[in-house]
């Protein structure tokens, strides 16, 4: 539903509600004065330049993850845990005393982002009108593009288009006609990992004992980061199994080599989002957000500059390395962008035709079955 639409379903105590926020003149016992007004003041077209303007990050950010979530409602719990995962600590934000998360969503009620349902069995859960969420996109989407520099393009640079595909396929191959064991925490060992990688197109370090790796995907803390997103593509396609300590082609997988392989990259996209959302919850928004900025040649430096404040640090993964190698690393890896080197601006990116079409449905991809098996990961 659109703003109207909510206004004219929302309560007189709403509608008042929001009108003495936004100190509209108007009559306070006329529902119809006090919808007009409060379309006059929300429609005007510097309304929603100041909201962004004037908002904390936090607040951003929240509004940030409404723009990019495909549920049209929410329960009471499900927006404080929004409101919880979008509080990042240790940031300077605007001196005001510390505010709840009821506090802040009577505050969004207030402001007319959020209304209670219209019937009997939504009238407890909240919506943001679809309009006012489309005029904020494009409003945060000016206030991010304005920080980004762009530069032409470098001499040089890398490029990845449909190889994850490609190496899927091989690494397919190489279990159907190998002997693989595994050790006692279920790995490969590092002479057979040595071997996929001088098979495969692209080619990773191998990962060294001693450090932290977690939180992106089942196999993540024993394999580099690509070969870990196609080990646990294709165990979650049920293409191999793990047979004891024998690593084993299925039958489903040994169809899908003899059908000659049907995945294509857009399949391993949506499953990367799903796999590293627990890690970066607005995964979808943060490649939305780097498509919409790097249609042309941009530096990575300004590329933080919009974008760090959106993303919250995991661990031992600070913003920037999370954009880095969490994001635009592998986003290289599926071909959605090309990165090179520039001598004046440091490292460049730029989006490929490919990523900048598939980008553009990021926040409609996936299904709830696909979601709920992944999670298991």
């Amino acid at each position: 539903m659109n703003l109207a639409d909510m206004l004219t379903y929302a309560d007189i105590g709403q509608l008042t509600t929001i009108a003495e926020h936004y100190d509209c003149e108007c009559k306070r016992n006329s529902k119809h004065e006090l919808i007009q007004s409060i379309l006059v003041m929300l429609n005007r077209r510097e309304f929603i330049e100041q909201q962004v303007s004037s908002c904390s990050a936090q607040d951003l950010r929240f509004l940030n993850t409404l723009l990019f979530d495909n549920r049209s409602a929410y329960s009471l719990e499900e927006l404080q845990a929004l409101i919880g995962q979008t509080a990042f600590g240790g940031e300077q934000e605007p001196a005001k005393k510390t505010e709840s998360p009821r506090e802040a969503i009577a505050r969004y009620k207030r402001s007319g982002w959020l209304f209670n349902g219209m019937t009997q069995s939504t009238k407890y859960l909240f919506q943001m009108p679809n309009d006012l969420k489309e005029r904020f996109r494009l409003e945060l989407g000016m206030m991010i593009r304005k920080q980004i520099n762009r530069t032409s393009e470098p001499q040089a640079y890398r490029e990845e288009q449909n190889l994850c595909a490609e190496d899927l396929r091989l690494f397919l191959r190489y279990i159907r006609d190998q002997d693989i064991d595994l050790n006692q925490e279920v790995v490969m060992y590092r002479r057979q990992q040595q071997q996929i990688m001088e098979m495969f197109h692209v080619r990773e370090p191998l990962v060294l004992k001693g450090g932290w790796r977690f939180g992106y995907g089942r196999t993540f803390s024993a394999y580099p980061s690509r070969l870990a997103l196609l080990y646990d593509f294709a165990y979650y396609h049920e293409y191999i199994a793990e047979d004891g300590l024998k690593l084993r082609l299925t039958p489903k997988g040994r169809e899908m080599l003899d059908g000659g392989m049907k995945e294509s990259m857009v399949q391993i996209f949506r499953f990367w989002l799903r796999l590293y959302k627990q890690a970066v919850p607005n995964l979808t928004s943060l490649v939305y957000w780097t498509s919409e900025c790097a249609k042309e040649w941009v530096t990575v430096t300004s590329l933080h500059q919009a974008l760090g404040w959106l993303i919250k640090p995991y661990f031992y993964d600070t913003a920037e390395s999370i954009l880095n190698e969490r994001i635009l690393g592998m986003m290289l890896h599926l071909g959605m962008i090309r990165i090179g080197e520039s001598l004046e601006h440091g490292q460049v990116v730029q989006m490929t035709a490919w990523g900048q079409k598939v980008a553009g449905k990021s926040s409609i991809l996936g299904s709830g079955a696909l979601h709920a098996s992944i999670d298991k990961l």
